[in-house]
Formats: structure tokens, C-alpha cells, sequence
């Protein structure tokens, strides 16, 4: 991935000049935007471009108010801290006064809103996990709901200065713990320790933890002190569990009909976790599913009544075969950020909701227990992310793209939304820039120094900000007078000040900048979730209204939401493999193993687009190993190429994300995007997160004029 720099930096793909689509140029916002996708761009000037993108924001903010500003603009888009991308734009519409944002994240969006109202907090899923020093030699029996596949161990946001996940899964193998992956993939775990494969329905983990709690309960091994001490609702819970009201008992054989699995299976795995230290895992990507909240909240349940939460070897985590750092033991806060500006005039949408807010302003929608009054958008402002690769049902997004007035997009490359935008301005590449990248799930901070000029005319975010910024008046309170190298020294003032507060000496900015890289100090005890407030809970309460971990929930039970129990519930998807028509898939989508989201798919590592098929189901479809094949569900179709493995569970298929979406009239995806296919439904009422995972599709053979497009 690092060897694909140069060519990705030097991509046919870059944008080298400002650009103005050619009916956009003529008539301005009113040749409306149906031609976006398919109009020509004409390069201009710098100062043409960024005129007549001020001119813009300042007609809608003045004609329509900042509400109609969306500025959301989420992506991953760079490691460093103070040229990340959706950080500078949000900046800059703060001290514009307001704009529309986006809150939560496509990669835990359910997840976070569910632990806080289980927990107080998204700490567990956002940052805070008990590290791999607290489980190697500590942990008898590690279940990973999701599996801990090593592909995503490649990547960390911020950047990682070690690849540390193999080594600590490797260690605690060597010292014995038992790894069990429940997954309908076998390749969700390294290949170089012994694990258990169970391999459920997608959808259906959460019915496996349930019933696994159930179990626990009927055998006498929940832990009713530590229950009584930090749980609230734990007597409520067991008559869901009992099926005192809906005269269900959650039973492993219960679980193991809606899971499709050997009973067998689910009662090894109660025996293994009935005695010895057990870590309880889910991956991010279980939640990225209808009902997806219940998946993270049923393993916080079965893990307090196994009675181990803040012990070493114990417990329950998020995320362990989803990022690199997670469970590295890090200290927090030394990792520079640019401060954000109030957006004091403007409002928020759920992430995950961009195509309702397109095609529903004005709709009103729960979330969170409150509601939210969907805006009416006449300008879209983009820097540092591609939509058209995270959203779902790409087809309906692509006809709602066509509504607002005007888009504007700050880009490196030509991708499948600089290609439907009014204006496109080049940005830098990390290697065109200096900056100051990390985590605070790592033990490394770097100095990122300019590597080459930049490529064409393209300019830093915050230089295009800042030009935008002394057109509307507002440079001074974006850019406080400072340029890009007083930016990163002020920062970095900041750092060292918290390093301080804990005791550490940081080094200068100077020293930093010849070290390239910063070796934080480790922590001086293994990190373990929530072991403060598990030793004396009065002393630190959970900032939830019992001060408790919740496993009844009142005020989600106030919230008096139709699709959501105030409990760790199992709910029937509206579309799974349990009610399938016949012919029907289920496909997940994954990260790529070579490159990440879409950056870097544009060069030689993105080959073409591929779907995976237990070799059964591939027979009965009449389809061979690398034939072209048509993907399609009732939202559109794509194209891919199939492999056939005999590793996966039948009725399961998988892509990679990440391939430039090429959309059109044509019905069907060339790039083999499988967002062209996935359903925009939330996951609840609650969370309105993204539910990419719960998708049934149909393979057949792709027509002999239907190609794969070469997308690089």
C-alpha cells in the first residue's frame, strides 16, 4: 500500500487545475443540475474558481439561510491532524456562522449511539479498550463475534507506527487462549492459530449472545453480585430472556434455528465460556446491519452476567478485527487536533441520512430519543470524502445528487463525485504538505514533512479556505493569522501541555520535526474497560441516569420507539436469508485487502471488482470461477468478477468496497461498486445509522457486452 504512493500522487485520475462544469460556467445554479455526471469541465483561473464558489455560499447563506449550507463533508481523506480535510471545511462554515453537519460515523454510527445510553459513553467503541497486555496470558476463551480478520489490521485512522495485531493474537494463542470466530467467512481470523469456526446467518449474532445469556442464567453462572452492584435491569431482562411476555424462551436451540447452525456448536460454546476468563468481541461491522444497536448491546449484557467487566482477561470489546490499534494500550491526548468552531445558526443530520435529507426536506425524523427536522440543502460543499462510495443505494443517490442548486468539491482526484459537482478544486496530497499525523490509539506521533511540490496548481485545504474565507470576510476567525507552519507549531503547544499534565516530556517541535517520529511512552498499567468504575462504582458512577451499565433501559423505554425495546432484544430483519426468496444471497461488503475505502483505487493494487461464492451455490447458478456476473437486488445492479471458495458459508456472498462507482441510465454498475445494491434503510429510529450489511442479492451471468470497467 505505502509502494502505490507514487503512483496514486501522480495518477492520470489527479485533478491538476480548478474546474467548472460547462453549464454551471454559462448559467450559473440555474442550469440545474441534471446534467451533472455527464457535462463537460472547463478549467479556469484560481481566482475565477474561488469567486465564484464565495459568491455562491454567500447567495445561499444570504437568500436560504445556513441551514441550507451542507457541510458535513465526512472521510478519512489524510493522517495528518491539521490538514484533515472534513475538519478545515467545518471550520471554515463555523466561522461562516453555520452550516448543516453530519453526526455519528458510518463505521460505528449504531454502535455509538446504543453505548451511550448503555454505558454513558462511546468511549468502548471510539477509543478505551482493554489492550492486548491485559488479555495475553490473562484470557482462557476469546469469542469474536465478527471474526479478527488480519487484512483489517493494516489501517488506522491517523496513521499506525507499529502492525502490532498479529504479534498479540500470535502471544496469546502461544499462552493458551482458546479462539472461537463466528463468522460466515473462515478467513475472519489469521491463519497461523487454531480457531473455531461457527458460522451463522448474517444478522443472527445477536440471537447467539442472547441465548448464550439465557444459558448462563438456566446453569447458575451469571454473577448476580456483580450484577446487583453495577447492572440496573437485570431481573427485567431475564423475563425477556425467560419469555415471560412474549412466551419465546431464548434457548440455544432457539438461536440456533434463526442462526442455522448444529445446536452442537452454540453448546460447546456455552461450556467454553461457563468457566475461565472470557473476552467477548463484536467487530464494528455487525452493527452496519438493521437492529445493529442490539448486536453491541446484547454482548455488553452476556458479558456483565458472565460478571468479568474490568478484569483482566475478561470482558466484552469493539473492534478487534476492525483497526490495527485497537487494544495497543495507548496514552490519550497527545495527538494534536484543529480546534473546531461553534456552528451556532446551523443544524445536524445523522450520517448516514444524506439521500432523505435530498429527497425529504423538511421531514421530520426520530433519533436519540428526539427528533430531527430534515434541511432543506441548496448547496453541497465536499472536501476529503466520496459519497458515492460510502452511501448506500448509489442509484437513488446519484438521481437526488441532481436537486441541490450547487456542489462544490475540493478533490485530488476525479472521483465518482468530483465527476457530479459544479466546481472542482485541487487539493494537496499528505505528501505535498507538512503536517502532524497519529492516534491516540497508537504510541506513535509523526511529523509528516513535504515530500514533493504539489502536483499541478492543487492547494492545501485550509489555503483554499482561507482565499474563500478573505473573499466572505471571515479569515481572521478561520485562520486566526496564522499559516500553515504557525499552525502546526501552535498545535503542537497544545500537545505538549497535556504531555505534561501527565507526567510525560514531550519532545519540541523542532526535535519532533528531526525525529520524524515520537515513541509515546507506554502506559504504566494494561488498560482494562472499565476497571475504575467496576472496582467501586459509587466512586465512578456511569454518566447514565442510573449510574449503572444498563441492561433495561427507562429512558429508551421513554423514548416509546415502535422498533426499538428498551432491552437487548433479537428483531427479524426485513430482508435475510431467513426470509429469503428462493435464488436470493446475502451479501456483505468488506474492506479490500490492498487498499482502503476508495483511496487507493485508482492505481495498479485495486484489481477488478470481485465477489466471493461458496462453491455450491456457484454450481447450482451454472457459474465458473472468474466469470463476469451481474450482482443485482431491487435497488440497481453492478458487475464483478466471481471467485469460488469452499471457506464460507452457503447462501453468503461478499464484496470488497471501494471501487469508483460509474452509475448512469445503464441500470447497472461498471465499477463493481456493491453500494449500487445495498439498501439506504437505518438501522432503527434510534441510531439511524447505516445498515449496508443487511442486503439480499441475486448472481447470475453477466451479459457478453458487459464488462467489468477498468476503473484506474
Amino acid at each position: 500500500m505505502i509502494g502505490a504512493l507514487p503512483e496514486l500522487v501522480y495518477s492520470a485520475e489527479r485533478v491538476l487545475k480548478p474546474h467548472v462544469r460547462a453549464g454551471f460556467l454559462s448559467l450559473g445554479y440555474k442550469t440545474g443540475g441534471a446534467q451533472r455526471g455527464s457535462d463537460a469541465f472547463i478549467p479556469v483561473e484560481w481566482d475565477t474558481a474561488l469567486d465564484l464558489v464565495a459568491s455562491e455560499v454567500a447567495r445561499v447563506r444570504d437568500d436560504f439561510g445556513h441551514t441550507a449550507l451542507f457541510a458535513g463533508s465526512y472521510g478519512w481523506s489524510s493522517a495528518g491532524r491539521f490538514h484533515h480535510a472534513r475538519t478545515q471545511v467545518r471550520r471554515f462554515f463555523g466561522a461562516l456562522g453555520g452550516f448543516t453537519d453530519q453526526v455519528t460515523n458510518y463505521s460505528w454510527g449504531a454502535g455509538q449511539v446504543i453505548l451511550e445510553e448503555v454505558l454513558g459513553s462511546a468511549d468502548a467503541v471510539s477509543g478505551a479498550a482493554t489492550s492486548w497486555d491485559a488479555i495475553v496470558g490473562h484470557t482462557d476463551t476469546f469469542v469474536a463475534f465478527g471474526g479478527l480478520n488480519p487484512k483489517n489490521w493494516h489501517v488506522t485512522s491517523g496513521g499506525a507506527g507499529h502492525h502490532h495485531m498479529p504479534n498479540h493474537v500470535r502471544r496469546a494463542a502461544e499462552a493458551g487462549t482458546k479462539f472461537i470466530i463466528i463468522s460466515p467467512f473462515a478467513d475472519d481470523c489469521p491463519s497461523d492459530i487454531e480457531a473455531q469456526w461457527v458460522a451463522p446467518r448474517p444478522g443472527s449474532d445477536t440471537a447467539i449472545m442472547i441465548a448464550l445469556a439465557y444459558e448462563m442464567v438456566k446453569r447458575g453462572r451469571a454473577d448476580r453480585a456483580f450484577l446487583q452492584r453495577t447492572t440496573a435491569g437485570f431481573e427485567e431482562y431475564v423475563r425477556y430472556l425467560n419469555g415471560s411476555d412474549d412466551g419465546v424462551e431464548k434457548t440455544l436451540r432457539w438461536a440456533a434455528a434463526i442462526a442455522d447452525v448444529p445446536i452442537t456448536q452454540l453448546q460447546d460454546l456455552a461450556d467454553r465460556i461457563e468457566t475461565g476468563q472470557v473476552m467477548l468481541t463484536a467487530a464494528w461491522s455487525l452493527q452496519r446491519a438493521q437492529h445493529g444497536e442490539m448486536t453491541f448491546w446484547a454482548l455488553i449484557a452476556l458479558a456483565a452476567i458472565l460478571g468479568q467487566i474490568g478484569q483482566l482477561g475478561g470482558g466484552f470489546g469493539f473492534g478487534y478485527g476492525s483497526l490495527n490499534a485497537v487494544g495497543h494500550g495507548s496514552i490519550k491526548g497527545l495527538v494534536p487536533t484543529l480546534p473546531k468552531l461553534p456552528n451556532t445558526q446551523g443544524t445536524s443530520i445523522p450520517v448516514a441520512r444524506i439521500s432523505d435529507m435530498l429527497e425529504h426536506p423538511g421531514r421530520e425524523i426520530p433519533f436519540r430519543g428526539g427528533t430531527v427536522t430534515l434541511p432543506d440543502t441548496k448547496l453541497i460543499y465536499w472536501a476529503g470524502g466520496n459519497p458515492f462510495h460510502h452511501a448506500q443505494d448509489l442509484f437513488r443517490l446519484e438521481q437526488l445528487w441532481k436537486r441541490p442548486q450547487t456542489i462544490i468539491v475540493n478533490e485530488q482526484f476525479w472521483t465518482s463525485t468530483a465527476r457530479r459537482a459544479d466546481i472542482v478544486l485541487p487539493a494537496t496530497t499528505s505528501v505535498e504538505r507538512c503536517d502532524i499525523g497519529g492516534t491516540s490509539r497508537d504510541r506513535h506521533v509523526f511529523y509528516m514533512p513535504q515530500l514533493i511540490e504539489p502536483v499541478g496548481e492543487a492547494r492545501n485545504d485550509h489555503d483554499i479556505f482561507k482565499g474563500l474565507a478573505r473573499r466572505l470576510g471571515i479569515e481572521g476567525t478561520f485562520a486566526e493569522g496564522r499559516d500553515e507552519e504557525q499552525w502546526l507549531r501552535h498545535l503542537w503547544r497544545q500537545s505538549e501541555t497535556n504531555a505534561e499534565r501527565q507526567g510525560i516530556t514531550a519532545p519540541s517541535f523542532e526535535a519532533l520535526k528531526a525525529m520524524n517520529v515520537w515513541r509515546v511512552p507506554s502506559p504504566k498499567q494494561p488498560e482494562v474497560l472499565l476497571e475504575d468504575y467496576c472496582r467501586d462504582p459509587k466512586a465512578s458512577p456511569l454518566n447514565t441516569p442510573t449510574g449503572r451499565i444498563e441492561l433495561v433501559s427507562k429512558r429508551i423505554e421513554s423514548y416509546a420507539l415502535q422498533d426499538f425495546p428498551a432491552h437487548p432484544a433479537w428483531l427479524e430483519p426485513d430482508e435475510w436469508l431467513g426470509n429469503a426468496p428462493d435464488g436470493a444471497l446475502s451479501l456483505l461488503s468488506r474492506q479490500p485487502k490492498l487498499f482502503l475505502h476508495s483511496q487507493l483505487g485508482q492505481t495498479s493494487l485495486a484489481d477488478q471488482p470481485i465477489i466471493v461464492m461458496h462453491a455450491s451455490d456457484a454450481q447450482a447458478r451454472g457459474l465458473a470461477d472468474g466469470q463476469t456476473v451481474r450482482v443485482r437486488s431491487e435497488r440497481g445492479a453492478c458487475l464483478a468478477k466471481l471467485c469460488v471458495i469452499d471457506a464460507c458459508r452457503r447462501g453468503v456472498v461478499a464484496m470488497e468496497t471501494g471501487p469508483w462507482f460509474v452509475g448512469g441510465s445503464s441500470g447497472y454498475d461498471k465499477g463493481g461498486n456493491p453500494n449500487a445494491v445495498t439498501h439506504d434503510r437505518p438501522t432503527s429510529s434510534l441510531a439511524q445509522a447505516t445498515a449496508a450489511q443487511t442486503c439480499l442479492v441475486w448472481v447470475e451471468a453477466a451479459q457478453a457486452d458487459n464488462n467489468v470497467q477498468e476503473h484506474r
